[in-house]
């Protein structure tokens, strides 16, 4: 790739920098090539390309940002702090064409410099800062509350190194570093002069201060200073450009010249090196004692951080912290940054000498909370004395709020000892531990779940004592997502096709995609369709071929399980039921087995052992599948490796079937659900998380059902579960866990997946055996459908047609109604 040189003159009244002419952005492209990256074209990399065009992007997103920023300042706009240890935002590039509304212009620009656009879209790194789903939320909020023009600000962490990049290696996953950042990041601005010091370790001193009264001084062991990166975050098609800022931590003094002189090399930066590790990795492993410090104090570095910043924006305008709470409301996304309820009560109490009942109930006006999970042992817990040694006040003010939060309860429960136990923010059951969960429902105004189904199971299990206390707290907002990224960007064949037939109302509101519905009957429409969808599923499988060198067929049904790979996931039914496709048409080459490419794709943590071990049995099947003749032209299976939300764009728009098959009540919501039924695919999956509430908007006969609902799943289990019973009794699955026991897919080695098999044969937590035999006669049903070809397209249709609710603006409006109490500042365009 290679830039031609041109003679280049923007029009006289538009700037270069914020113009949008296609000469206005050649200009400034080659301005950026100069003057920022130091090349000219001829010896440009195409790294060299990306970053100039980024710069140029960035040139007029600035223009939005910087207005924005001085609305929000003028009005002293009530503003929303979203706090969250994970933001996974995928690729900039893209996504801030499409919002600023220039994508044509600047691939008309690159194509008249000799450039290709998509090529450079393909250049950039993708930033790692989430695991999963819980980041990813974050970052679809983030886009619908610019693009709904809520003043806003995101707070989180600027690891160094992100989510590890994965590879396979002989079928299994290694975990290699993510160095998102080693080209620099051209969409972020560094501010030194914003930074503040985060105080860990040592211990407190009591002293009374000139009125008499009683308080702490906080002596720390170490100080880190924790400096702001901030990011633009651009709405689509308005003026608003909210501010994501990150905390990346430095030593508060980086270099011990007294140590160098005397030759002590390592000392002389000895406190540089531990203040920077703070901020190095996404989620070190916490098995260790170091870990577990580690992500504590990670976890508290970025509230503290954030909170400070938040005081510091409010004292511009203000002359105390008193009206603190009429300006901000901090919404906390699941328990990590929980510990801002002590932090707070911290900085009003210590730093700014409010009085207790004061600063609690500043406190409690400010904080939200959202839960993601019914797990236990999600909920997080730390060890009082882990606690106490890296933060020695909140561990102060944490009894200090556990010991009034349980004199109120004492007086609402008298005499329930077992109640007050389960309410106390210390669990003494054995170990002591500060439940992080409780301190955050305490602290807040408002606690959330994220789906109806998961908002109810809330009240009825791992919340139920708070729900019986406290119920006017409790809401449900259920998740949403972007489809400015997810549709219009990922799938820009259905989004022309859509807006040719309905217009383009849809794109700023998604529920008017449901004029779509209709045009199921209109063959000439469904021919479109079934056209835009293979064109999706020929891209996907030019993106197979290149990353795994496996050939698979667009005409096939493309069934699609792709996330973060967990038992209670259960992405080993659907290995089990691709083996039994696997065995049936070996056995009988004319079996009724519609064509069909099974792909997967996610991460397991790097010390889950089980979920490494399902990775490696896919890649097993994979393996023994694709290079049989008898089966490879009717049955495919892929392993899409280090799958991201750029792996997404291509993966989300080609599917036809979306594997949603976690064990009814383990999953809060799901937004891969979302994402794929949005692009048109049809869901088989249980009655869990937000597949509830998809059934219920795209129509039972639109979704395949299956499986043991949460009721039947207590049931079975109290009456004792006996997974013996149901490998002897379905010959499918006997058939399919004998071939892995056997070695069919490991060469022979009988004990390779013998943990994976025996803790299925004796244990099943998630019930796998017990739901095998529906989730095979559901696929049965898929396989019937698939074959009437106009029947599947009209399903298809109306899927993508009716997920208008599932929009993450949705999700934000009922936010800002029910929750943060906050109105648009409507920042005028310029264009």
């Amino acid at each position: 790739m290679a830039a031609r040189q041109t003679s280049i003159a923007a029009p006289a009244a538009e700037s270069v920098r914020t113009g949008r002419s296609v000469e206005a952005i050649k200009r400034d492209f080659t301005d950026n090539l100069f003057c920022i990256q130091a090349r000219f074209p001829s010896v440009a990399t195409k790294n060299d390309y990306y970053q100039a065009l980024a710069y140029t992007v960035r040139d007029r997103l600035l223009a939005r940002w910087i207005k924005t920023a001085e609305m929000y300042k003028d009005n002293a706009s009530r503003t929303v702090c979203y706090l969250s240890a994970e933001f996974l935002l995928g690729p900039h590039l893209g996504a801030n064409l499409l919002n600023l509304g220039i994508t044509e212009a600047v691939r008309k620009a690159m194509h008249e410099l000799g450039l290709d656009l998509d090529e450079l879209l393909e250049e950039e790194e993708e930033p790692g800062l989430g695991n999963g789903g819980l980041g990813r939320l974050a970052a679809c909020y983030m886009e619908s509350l610019a693009t709904l023009q809520v003043s806003a600000i995101g707070y989180g962490i600027r690891y160094e190194f992100g989510i590890f990049d994965q590879c396979i290696k002989d079928g299994w996953q290694v975990e290699v570093t993510d160095k998102w950042l080693r080209y620099g990041n051209p969409w972020e601005i560094a501010r030194p002069e914003i930074a503040f010091d985060v105080k860990l370790g040592g211990h407190t001193e009591a002293y009374t201060d000139a009125d008499g009264r009683y308080r702490v001084r906080w002596i720390p062991a170490r100080v880190v200073r924790g400096v702001a990166y901030d990011t633009p975050i651009l709405g689509y098609r308005v003026g608003n450009a909210n501010l994501l800022r990150l905390w990346s931590a430095q030593a508060a003094e980086s270099f011990d010249f007294q140590a160098f002189n005397v030759g002590d090399y390592y000392r002389a930066v000895e406190h540089k090196v531990d203040s920077e590790n703070l901020t190095k990795v996404l989620y070190p492993n916490d098995e260790p004692a170091a870990g577990k410090r580690l992500r504590l104090e990670q976890q508290y570095f970025f509230v503290s951080c954030a909170l400070q910043d938040m005081i510091r924006i409010h004292l511009q305008g203000a002359k105390s912290i008193e009206g603190f709470a009429d300006r901000y409301v901090a919404q906390l996304n699941d328990t990590h940054p929980a510990i801002a309820v002590a932090e707070l009560m911290r900085l009003c109490l210590d730093e700014h000498q409010m009085n207790w009942d004061a600063a609690w109930a500043l406190t409690k006006r400010v904080f939200a909370y959202t839960n993601h999970t019914l797990l236990p042992e999600a909920l997080e817990k730390w060890p009082v004395e882990l606690f106490g040694r890296v933060l020695p006040r909140h561990l102060e003010i944490v009894y200090e709020i556990n010991s009034r939060f349980l004199d109120e309860v004492r007086k609402r429960f008298p005499g329930d000892e077992a109640k007050l136990q389960r309410f106390s923010l210390i669990d003494e059951s054995g170990e002591r531990y500060v439940r992080m969960a409780n301190l955050a429902c305490v602290g807040s105004r408002a606690i959330n779940g994220v789906a109806a189904l998961h908002s109810e199971l809330l009240k009825q299990t791992v919340l139920k004592d708070f729900y019986e206390l406290m119920p006017e707290k409790f809401t449900n907002v259920t998740n949403g997502v972007t489809p400015r990224r997810f549709l219009m960007l990922s799938n820009p064949g259905l989004a022309e096709l859509a807006t040719r037939r309905i217009g383009d109302a849809w794109t700023r509101d998604h529920s008017r995609f449901r004029a779509l519905e209709p045009l199921a009957q209109d063959a000439g429409f469904r021919e479109d369709w079934r056209r835009m969808k293979r064109g999706a599923k020929t891209r996907l499988a030019d993106v197979i071929r290149r990353r795994t060198g496996i050939t698979v067929d667009p005409d096939s049904m493309f069934d699609i399980q792709v996330k973060r790979i967990h038992e209670y996931k259960r992405q080993h039914l659907n290995v089990l039921h691709v083996i039994s496709l696997y065995e049936r048409i070996k056995r009988d080459s004319r079996a009724a087995i519609v064509p069909r490419t099974v792909i997967f794709g996610g991460k397991a943590a790097p010390g889950y052992y089980l979920a490494k071990l399902i990775i490696r049995l896919i890649n097993g099947v994979a393996d023994v599948v694709n290079n049989d003749p008898k089966v490879n032209d009717r049955l495919r299976v892929v392993f899409i490796p280090d799958f991201n939300v750029k792996q997404g764009h291509y993966v989300y728009p080609a599917a036809d079937l979306s594997e949603q098959i976690s064990t009814a009540g383990k999953e809060a919501s799901g937004t891969g659900n979302m994402k794929l039924a949005m692009n048109g695919a049809l869901t088989i999956g249980t009655l869990d998380g937000a597949n509830v509430e998809i059934r219920e908007e795209v129509g039972a006969d639109n979704f395949f059902l299956f499986g043991l609902t949460v009721d039947q799943i207590e049931r079975v289990k109290r009456e004792g579960y006996r997974p013996p019973d149901h490998y002897a009794g379905h010959a499918g699955l006997r058939t399919a866990v004998d071939l892995i026991r056997d070695g069919a897919f490991s060469n022979g080695d009988r004990d390779l997946f013998r943990p994976l098999v025996e803790n299925l044969m004796w244990r099943d937590e998630y019930l796998v055996f017990a739901d095998y035999p529906a989730y095979a006669d559901c696929q049965a049903r898929v396989d019937a459908a698939w074959r009437d070809g106009d029947r599947w397209t009209r399903m298809s249709i109306l899927n993508a047609a009716r997920m208008g609710k599932f929009s993450s603006d949705r999700a934000i409006q009922e936010y800002m109604r029910e929750i943060w109490k906050v109105e648009p500042v409507v920042v005028p365009l310029d264009d």
